[in-house]
């Protein structure tokens, strides 16, 4: 409890100057993805922006991965959209508080060790795919209101004014980084557009972000079962999602800042964000990679710099939305493609002809199904089964067989490889019944039983070595593997030979 309650590290160096500038820039940039992630969901801008403030201080304050920044998502407005289409926006707010339940039970459980189970080639696939989409969400910038590409001067406008952003951004840190190229783009961009008064699209043409604090606002929904069954499935996918998104998110940045997040605090927040996102009017979300990542490049390591963001956004909500209306999109527009481009695992590619073929497979289906499908829990889930049916598949080839007489006529098979559902076929074939002696015995020395397949396998293997009128023993089990045998003893029977002086290591967990 002391470590939760442990919100920050003291000893930790704060440079100040770059999180609160880093904050402000992922502010700025909170505003059109929180606006256009609400109206994907069918909901009011407003309850997109009151969901990136809450959830974006509630896991700044207390999450497990400081410098990372959560808000409303894509991942989850796809999710909800349908259910705010088919029952309304009250159902949304009680499907998010019950999501927020189940992610805060995930973490008190400390299931948060489960993404240990995603392999690398996952984690390359999913963060393409969301660089991908990325990329794609800022094309509707270059589209009019009736949803026809851009043409004329207009076009040439937006274009020119991008790529000033993205050359600002690339530039810029070559020269100094005593200020975020990230927030100087903006500047620089809005600048040029007031001053010469350039006619170009703004914040304000997509949505008005004006707005009061956020209304604590209690679902009104009927409390029946006929309302559990409605927003259970909604919830639950909405929780999974946002914790795998949020988990990956903290691995990544783990990874870019050489230091270690904790997984379970993280959900516990994350799920504490979600319940007070839906009981103040908010959408719910989850952590946000794109602009973790704009934060963790502008130099923020320390909590203040996602609490200044969300405070600062709170601010625009307020007090400042005449100003950031103003803020052309082009400027916008540029930064997310700059993090796009930064998102993307280049190295993946170079790793193509490196790789086993069935990492490349399962890295190129994981982005796919990411950006097809844009369900971001489908495509990491599809990419761990295929992973651990590869893994399986060639640990059920590594299975071999020593096999020798000893003087007392006695026929070994010494194993090697774990035997398993996957590897019983050839396990099976190892054994010659009809032409081994009268007695037999397999050693499991360099092998291991591990499961119910295994177990009816040696079963039947018994079986037939009994018809034949021989005896079959089984030698140098581990104590883990001899439980097994024993908890499975009313449908197996064989002869397991006790040897004392030889010890099996076990794995501790």
């Amino acid at each position: 409890m002391k470590k939760y309650l442990n919100l920050f590290d003291l000893s930790q160096k704060v440079n100040y100057k770059n999180e609160i500038l880093s904050g402000l820039t992922v502010a700025l940039a909170l505003v059109p993805e929180a606006v256009a992630f609400a109206l994907i969901a069918g909901l009011s801008p407003l309850t997109g922006l009151y969901a990136a403030f809450v959830m974006g201080l509630v896991a700044s304050v207390f999450g497990g991965r400081p410098g990372m920044i959560s808000g409303a998502t894509g991942a989850i407005a796809v999710v909800i959209v349908s259910l705010a289409k088919d029952y309304g926006v009250e159902y949304v707010f009680a499907a998010v508080i019950l999501a927020g339940i189940i992610q805060m039970a995930a973490g008190f459980l400390r299931l948060g060790k489960l993404m240990r189970l995603v392999p690398h080639p996952v984690i390359f696939g999913f963060v393409n795919g969301l660089a991908i989409i990325i990329f794609l969400s800022q094309l509707d910038q270059f589209k009019n209101i009736d949803g026809a590409w851009l043409t004329g001067n207009p076009l040439y406008i937006l274009v020119a004014l991008v790529f000033v952003t993205m050359g600002i951004i690339w530039g810029l840190p070559k020269l100094t980084k005593a200020v975020p190229a990230s927030l100087t783009a903006i500047l620089v961009v809005f600048g040029l557009v007031t001053f010469l008064n350039i006619d170009t699209k703004t914040v304000g043409d997509i949505a008005s972000i004006s707005g009061g604090f956020p209304p604590f606002h209690l679902p009104v929904v009927p409390i029946s079962w006929e309302t559990l069954q409605i927003i259970l499935p909604y919830a639950a996918i909405v929780a999974g999602v946002g914790l795998i998104e949020s988990l990956l998110t903290l691995n990544i940045i783990d990874e870019i800042t050489e230091t270690r997040g904790r997984s379970n605090k993280e959900a516990v927040a994350q799920g504490a964000a979600n319940i007070l996102s839906g009981l103040f009017s908010g959408m719910g979300g989850c952590a946000m990679i794109g602009q973790s990542l704009i934060n963790i490049s502008a130099g923020a390591r320390a909590r203040l710099s996602g609490i200044v963001a969300a405070v600062m956004l709170l601010v625009f909500i307020m007090f400042g939305s005449s100003l950031i209306e103003k803020v052309p999109m082009a400027a916008l527009t540029g930064l997310m493609i700059m993090v796009a481009i930064g998102t993307f695992e280049w190295a993946s590619l170079k790793t193509f002809k490196r790789m086993p073929k069935s990492d490349v497979l399962v890295m190129v289906l994981v982005t796919l199904v990411t950006i097809f499908l844009h369900n971001l829990a489908l495509a990491v889930l599809v990419g761990v089964i295929i992973a651990a049916l590869v893994f399986a598949w060639d640990n059920a080839k590594r299975i071999r067989a020593r096999k020798f007489v000893d003087d007392n006529g006695v026929k070994h098979y010494e194993m090697y490889g774990p035997l398993f559902f996957g590897s019983v076929s050839a396990f099976n074939d190892k054994f010659d019944v009809l032409n081994d002696p009268n007695e037999v015995i397999i050693d499991f020395a360099d092998s291991r039983v591990v499961d119910m397949s295994a177990i009816e396998a040696l079963n039947k293997l018994t079986e037939r070595y009994h018809k034949a009128g021989k005896r079959l023993h089984l030698k140098h089990l581990s104590p883990d593997c001899r439980l097994l045998l024993q908890n499975a003893g009313d449908i197996i029977e064989v002869n397991v030979m006790e040897d004392p002086t030889y010890k099996v290591a076990i794995d501790r967990f």
